[in-house]
């Protein structure tokens, strides 16, 4: 077989190409070579001769479209575009771009491959590098629309990234099988949205934006019920905080409030706290600070408060505590009090009781009781005395509900003195401790804030004094004065005097005792009803009656007396400024509960924790190790264990039974003749 190129060539001018009379003519006139052709596979495949043929220019490969020539001469004849190479799959010439295997060929693309007639002259064409791997006809142009350039032999040639864009987003153009919707348009959605919207953590909402986004395009405008959008934590948060900052009351009655605001309130100034705490280089944010002091007028709305001041901040795992220390007004604690204590009392007698009856009517020999006793209970302390002398409420975030702490009992502050455990953030959840801790974490929190209080609260020495009616230290349990109030003739002590010595500040909260009360009572002593008891349980419990007296430091002792911290003092002064002690304020840091703070400038000073609730200790923490195993019982003839007694030993012993209830008999009888011959004289 000749070449091609001039086989192709000598084809008469203006005969036209692609017919199927015209391939045969065209055959039986140009020889054998071309009806051989004809024949070949391609033909009898039913494939048009336009395919079996190379191009006119077998440089560059291309092919000519029937009805093309329009009756031009050769030289003047249309080339076709590009575009149709790549939906045929025949090799391009080397100016041209040649497609790459993918998944998106046409079907009849391995057809004509398999089929090609030329392989060996195309055979490094197809090695040459490809440019992308979509092979789709260029978007603007329809696949079956032929392009019709200039009639002239230089085609611009499109460059390889361009190609390749225009492949792609083409590709991303289809629509979807289910809908009019393509991937293109609902990534440009997608996109809008998130720049309009602006989210915060946009990745972490990209899957119900993309659920949202394609929802809106199907669901345009209607009037039908749609899912809640998830609120943020922060807008949800904010929400709840826009209450704090609205007046409930307008015109005169706003007015008047606002008159009763600027003159006496429970209410502390605490922005002056937190900026002297600012300057201190410790407390809360400004803005954190001023919500905080909203939220303690919100709680001074709802509750009777005396007097209301922050405590502190507790930090916990999943969220922190904001600790208020509150007073109430005279009677309106001790009415609460004592229902709550009604209500429990009456529970535990009704349980009682259930549990009698239903012994009673169950258990018909009685139980061998266990000459074992628990120690005694030691009573808490009475409300506004010693650890309960004020009530404290506790919230999660300025803006949400306050909640009141229970009064803190002795059992609670010695087990809490025993364990360490990290604040989950919520006041249900179990204290899990060895050994274990009677209550949950409202009670933990509660008995830390008491431990917390008593060892931290200072204040300048002078700022309060005793009153004139109280009694000696002897009284009150050993304890002491247990009240004072403030010096109205306190002028303030100097900054630098504050600094230099630990003698200026004193403890003006009561010290609580190791039995878990600041008051000390003896447990064991006897009330009215116990003194009825028999003198086999008193010789029992003489011995444990002389028990010592528990005397702790009394009220407003100087910090200079506190015990050392593994020869490390317990507390640590500074100034706040030392360019300009003038004007800076005294800073003292308590070393044995880190987080504890208290500042002093003049006649004002504070007392602030923001902490974990945690005592330092100079050693790694270790639980309590269980009690001593007990010892055996003791063996003894009382205890030991007897053979069985034989047959004649039993009749011996009924018989004796027998003859002793014979005689009990004749002894009634006796008796009884003896009374009627009285009666008869």
């Amino acid at each position: 077989m000749g070449d091609p190129s001039s086989r192709r060539g000598s084809q008469p001018p203006g005969q036209p190409q692609g017919s199927w009379e015209q391939a045969e003519e065209y055959g039986e006139e140009y020889g054998e070579d071309e009806q051989d052709l004809m024949g070949g596979p391609a033909y009898q495949a039913g494939m048009p001769m336009y395919q079996a043929y190379p191009g006119e220019d077998a440089g560059m490969g291309g092919l000519d479209y029937p009805g093309m020539d329009m009756g031009y001469a050769p030289e003047y004849q249309p080339l076709a575009y590009q575009g149709a190479e790549f939906a045929s799959g025949l090799p391009m010439s080397p100016g041209l771009y040649q497609p790459m295997e993918s998944p998106y060929q046409e079907p009849g693309v391995g057809l004509l491959t398999q089929y090609n007639l030329y392989p060996d002259d195309d055979q490094e064409l197809e090695e040459s590098p490809q440019h992308g791997p979509y092979l789709r006809d260029d978007p603007t142009l329809g696949p079956s629309e032929p392009a019709f350039m200039s009639f002239t032999r230089d085609v611009p040639e499109p460059e390889p990234r361009e190609l390749a864009v225009q492949n792609a987003k083409a590709y991303l153009l289809q629509t979807s099988v289910s809908c009019d919707l393509s991937l293109y348009e609902h990534l440009v959605n997608l996109l809008t949205k998130i720049l309009n919207e602006r989210p915060e953590d946009p990745l972490s909402i990209l899957e119900s934006l993309n659920r949202t986004t394609q929802w809106e395009w199907f669901h345009p405008k209607l009037d039908t019920l749609r899912d809640d959008p998830e609120l943020q934590p922060t807008y949800e948060m904010a929400e709840k905080q826009k209450a704090l900052f609205l007046r409930t009351s307008a015109g005169g009655e706003g007015e008047q409030e606002m008159e009763e605001e600027v003159g006496e309130t429970p209410v502390p100034n605490i922005m002056e706290t937190a900026f002297y705490f600012e300057q201190a280089g410790v407390g809360l944010s400004a803005d954190e600070s001023f919500r905080i002091y909203l939220a303690l007028k919100q709680l001074v709305e709802q509750q009777p408060i005396h007097t209301c001041r922050f405590w502190g901040k507790i930090l916990g795992l999943s969220c922190s505590y904001l600790v208020a220390e509150v007073e109430f007004r005279e009677g309106e604690e001790e009415g609460e009090e004592e229902e709550m204590e009604e209500m429990l009392e009456g529970e535990a007698l009704e349980g009682h009781e259930e549990e009698g009856e239903e012994d009673e009517e169950k258990e018909v020999d009685t139980v061998p009781k266990p000459q074992w006793k628990p120690p005694p209970t030691v009573p808490k302390e009475e409300s506004r005395t010693g650890a309960n002398k004020y009530l404290y409420f506790v919230c999660s975030e300025p803006g949400r509900a306050w909640t009141r702490l229970p009064h803190v009992t002795p059992a609670q502050i010695v087990q809490a003195r025993r364990i360490k455990k990290f604040f989950t953030g919520h006041l249900d959840a179990p204290v899990t401790s060895f050994p274990p801790f009677p209550g949950n974490e409202a009670n933990y929190l509660r008995a830390q804030i008491a431990r917390i209080s008593a060892a931290t609260h200072i204040s300048p020495l002078g700022f309060y004094q005793f009153g004139e009616e109280e009694g000696d230290e002897e009284e009150e349990g050993g304890a002491g004065r247990d009240s004072f109030e403030e010096n109205p003739d306190f002028e303030g002590i100097p900054v630098l005097e504050l600094v230099d010595s630990m003698a200026n500040w004193v403890h003006h909260t009561q010290h609580i005792l190791p039995q878990g009360r600041c008051t000390w009572v003896n447990p064991l002593q006897k009330t009215d009803e116990e003194e009825e008891l028999g003198e086999e349980e008193e010789k029992a419990d003489e011995a444990m009656e002389e028990v010592e007296q528990e005397v702790g430091p009394p009220l407003l002792t100087p910090l200079s007396e506190d015990a050392e911290v593994m020869h490390m003092s317990p507390w640590t002064t500074r100034l706040s400024c030392s360019l300009c002690p003038q004007y800076s304020v005294a800073v003292v840091r308590s070393n044995l509960w880190p987080g504890a703070y208290a500042y002093a400038s003049g006649k004002k000073f504070e007392n602030l924790y923001i902490g974990w609730g945690h005592k330092y200790s100079p050693e790694n923490f270790n639980p309590a190790l269980p009690a001593p195993i007990q010892h055996e019982y003791p063996s003894g003839p009382e205890i030991m264990e007897m053979s069985d007694p034989t047959v004649e030993e039993e009749q011996a012993l009924k018989a004796a039974q027998e003859q002793a209830l014979a005689a009990a008999e004749e002894e009634e009888e006796d008796e009884e003749e003896e009374e009627d011959e009285d009666l008869e004289d």
